[in-house]
């Protein structure tokens, strides 16, 4: 155990991979790189949700209310390694919050990324059947998400996840246990605070590039999507809106799954996953990022990478995704599930050639001023020494 921040600290970090790669695993990658850039010693520690194969239901609830073997486990490495600081991305199912306890009782500050809203909502989304869903924002007990069986179609399995956020609302460990909280925009931490997160150790500190792409020419002549292929993405109101605006606007579409037979368009280019060296090269090529989300998100690496290339981005008018893009500055806002408005804005943007390059200028100057890795580390620090200041001045929790 420290007394106080060293310059170069040493710092453990903890992620249970999911069973298809995500966002949240490159955040995980790009953060650790980044610590170790900059002389940090930096300890992983990562469990895999494939392990979940040869587990009973009973088993997999309890472990992820209570992992008694990850919290004699990891306070066995907290007592070994001695680190200033321990860092969190995903601790479901396997970790679970059992964690935070074997931290503090070796007296490690206790640092949290928010990467989805799984405190405030059982599916993690605050989306359900077709629409942004705020049901069980601020209950004690995510009841709605269980009755809609909000997580993976499954009242059990919804059971499980609101009991442990439930369980662990009750103990304290949400507000006394964990030092600070990284919510990745003003808007996420807008609602972890209306769910009763503690607002004095909510920190925004967004996603970054650990790698700059450059800027591109940008004269390909195509509008880009990039990400998911699922509702919850806006593909619905994509496809509508290219119907409206017929073979006017080439869009390719990188992503996947792709459907078996996809929606025929003499307009549309379905490419599927492409690798990133791909993506960067159609945003560089693109005229505008299309982000037609229905959910609320919370920081999409796709606005940060195309702002990268000096890409501006047309995006629904609400949560996270609009607060990222300025109307008019760094691209445009459509009303949310309106394909005719988005339609309208994109003809609008490319009708306007000296604008778009216009926004396209602003939005790489908002790349460089918020989500370069400089910008991030100075803030990642930060939090860091809240962290530490909480781990010292509350009492130490040694369950076993």
């Amino acid at each position: 155990m420290s007394t106080g921040l060293r310059e170069r600290m040493k710092v453990v970090v903890v992620h249970n991979h999911y069973q298809l790669p995500g966002g949240e695993d490159e955040v995980f990658r790009a953060e650790t790189e980044l610590l170790e850039s900059r002389g940090h010693e930096v300890v992983r520690y990562t469990v895999d949700n494939r392990e979940i194969e040869g587990m009973g239901r009973v088993a997999l609830a309890t472990a992820a209310i209570w992992n008694r073997s990850a919290h004699r486990t990891l306070r066995e490495l907290f007592r070994r390694e001695r680190p200033d600081i321990a860092h969190f991305h995903n601790t479901q199912p396997l970790v679970s919050p059992a964690a935070y306890y074997a931290a503090r009782a070796e007296g490690v500050g206790v640092v949290q990324s928010l990467h989805n809203f799984r405190l405030v909502c059982v599916n993690g989304v605050l989306f359900r059947d077709g629409h942004v869903c705020e049901d069980c924002l601020g209950k004690f007990i995510a009841w709605p998400g269980v009755v809609h069986a909000c997580y993976r179609g499954g009242i059990g399995a919804s059971a499980v996840t609101a009991g442990m956020v439930a369980s662990h609302r009750a103990l304290g460990t949400w507000t006394r246990v964990v030092g600070a909280y990284i919510a990745l925009s003003e808007f996420s931490r807008g609602k972890f605070i209306a769910g009763g997160l503690p607002a004095d150790r909510l920190f925004v500190k967004p996603n970054f590039l650990n790698s700059d792409p450059g800027v591109g020419a940008h004269e390909g002549g195509f509008a880009l999507y990039v990400g998911r292929i699922s509702p919850e993405k806006g593909l619905g109101v994509l496809q509508h809106a290219w119907d409206l605006l017929g073979d006017q606007v080439p869009l390719k579409i990188i992503g996947g799954p792709v459907p078996p037979t996809p929606p025929a368009s003499p307009a549309i280019e379905w490419l599927g996953h492409q690798p990133k060296e791909r993506v960067f090269a159609a945003m560089q090529a693109a005229s505008v990022l299309v982000f037609p989300s229905e959910c609320y998100e919370n920081c999409p690496m796709t606005i940060i990478e195309a702002y990268a290339t000096g890409l501006p981005v047309i995006v629904s008018g609400q949560g996270s995704a609009a607060g990222m893009v300025a109307d008019g500055g760094t691209g445009r806002h459509f009303r949310a599930g309106d394909a005719a408005d988005l339609a309208t804005q994109v003809r609008s943007a490319l009708g306007d050639p000296a604008g778009l390059a216009a926004m396209g200028r602003a939005a790489r100057r908002e790349f460089e001023q918020g989500y370069s890795k400089e910008k991030n580390y100075d803030r990642l620090i930060g939090i860091y020494r809240t962290a530490v200041t909480s781990s010292h001045g509350s009492e130490r929790y040694g369950a076993a």
